[in-house]
């Protein structure tokens, strides 16, 4: 990190506040580890709230809903310039809901069967409403503080680092999960993720507060038509939300499927999901932010979606206590899902312009967490009840594969017909398309040939 900010001459203020905001990254992943809608631990909270696929899908699709409100925060963020104050605020508490997640089965009463489960969801609602804060504050935050010519390394550093985090922290997780008594694991394990969460929040609060543009009064309307005529934005915007929507379809369903249906337990899971995804990422993470920096971010989604795209194709090779598909999924779909994450970050930044900058992370946000994630999640629940009730795909390719399937196929189509669409923004959202030196040396050659 001090060779990236050295390079880019950024003052000592600026590099510890950029630290600060890493050390809240790292603080928020672990947090995530446990507390998010396809973790281990709320796939175990919610198999002992007996959640149906529909429920489940509901769980994982009520944080990417609550990122409706991301657009009135903006707005307010433009107009006030208080984001450390909505972070210390409406973040915190947020994470701090988390602490209870593991009090539903002891707290609230199994009868009527849909009390806890929908207790479940409201504290998750209400959660993810005050979490939508979150997002619009620290990329604009990070863009405000970072030049566009370091960011490519600085993710990929800083995903480096988290991957290393999450190896040990997933196997702690997954060990607690399977040594604790079962009548009090969730309340010790959701305190920790809880807390971890507000560690995070906590770190913006010693951040430099930069801001790059004046305060801002935005008409909702207006912002709204610009943000619809930009069509390099657009373009990016609709490819990532189909690609969020047929990810979804299944993804959210895998942990489940892998712990109920191959009989995996929390260790195995994390060992042949987490530490496998975290070595993944470890082998390739940097080199991938060196070609962000040097090719552009179309390039690196073309290369990592396409070959991400098929990684979860692994799984119709399970069977009943078979490691194997979900250790090559995550080792082998880590070091390409890393890739097109790494570019969908990018991306955002350099296509927004400075004006409205957090009213475009906020519309792109909102569009695919509700149409690409939350739809998706919703709608690989409704598919797998409907395969159920009318027995559908009972025998070894069963309903799970056989979403799998369509989910892979529909993600390869994605990739080859609209990422070629997107294009590279510049400095000040200007469209630059960068085309790798290794094709233009072909092409060379080719010439003097």
């Amino acid at each position: 990190m001090t060779s990236v900010y050295a390079e880019a001459g950024l003052a000592r203020a600026v590099r510890r506040s950029l630290n600060l905001m890493l050390l809240g990254n790292l603080c928020g992943s672990m947090f995530g580890v446990i507390c998010g809608g396809g973790t281990t631990a709320m796939v175990g909270l919610a198999n002992e709230l007996h959640a149906g696929d529909f429920a489940f899908g509901v769980i994982n699709g009520i944080p990417q809903i609550a990122t409706l409100l991301q657009i009135p925060f903006s707005m307010m963020v433009s107009r006030t310039h208080h984001r450390k104050k909505y972070i210390l605020t409406y973040g915190l508490f947020s994470r701090f809901l988390w602490l209870l997640f593991g009090l539903i089965p002891l707290v609230v009463p199994t009868e009527p069967g849909w009390l806890q489960i929908w207790t479940l969801i409201f504290l998750l609602g209400v959660s993810s409403c005050c979490g939508a804060s979150i997002q619009v504050c620290w990329f604009p935050w990070f863009s405000d503080l970072a030049p566009v010519r370091i960011r490519g390394r600085w993710f990929s550093l800083r995903d480096t680092i988290i991957a290393c985090f999450n190896l040990g922290f997933g196997l702690l997780t997954a060990r607690l999960l399977d040594t604790l008594p079962p009548e009090n694991r969730y309340v010790i394990i959701f305190i920790i993720g809880g807390l971890i969460g507000m560690a995070d929040m906590i770190c913006f609060g010693f951040c430099e507060e930069v801001y790059t543009t004046p305060p801002q009064r935005l008409a909702f309307g207006e912002m709204m038509r610009d943000i619809v005529k930009d069509q390099s934005f657009m373009r990016f915007t609709v490819m990532w939300t189909a690609w969020c929507f047929t990810t979804n379809l299944c993804e959210p369903y895998l942990s489940r499927y892998s712990m109920n249906e191959m009989g995996l337990n929390f260790t195995q899971m994390t060992v042949f999901g987490t530490v496998a995804a975290s070595v993944g990422t470890l082998l390739v993470m940097r080199r991938w932010g060196a070609v962000l920096d040097k090719s552009g971010g179309r390039t690196v989604m073309l290369v990592a979606a396409l070959a991400a795209s098929l990684s979860n194709a692994f799984y119709l090779f399970s069977t009943p206590g078979n490691i194997w598909p979900v250790m090559l999924r995550n080792l082998i779909g880590a070091a390409f899902w890393c890739g097109s994450n790494l570019a969908a970050n990018s991306l955002q930044l350099s296509l927004a312009p400075e004006k409205g900058k957090a009213s475009y992370i906020a519309f792109f946000s909102c569009v695919t967490c509700l149409a690409g994630t939350a739809l998706g999640s919703m709608a690989g629940g409704a598919l797998l009840e409907t395969m159920g009730s009318m027995g559908w795909f009972t025998g070894s390719f069963d309903r799970y594969k056989a979403l799998i399937t369509l989910s892979t196929i529909l993600r390869f189509s994605i990739v080859i017909l609209l990422v070629p669409r997107i294009t590279d923004g510049g400095e000040n959202g200007k469209i630059q398309l960068r085309v790798p030196t290794v094709f233009t040396g072909l092409h060379r050659k080719r010439l003097r040939k």
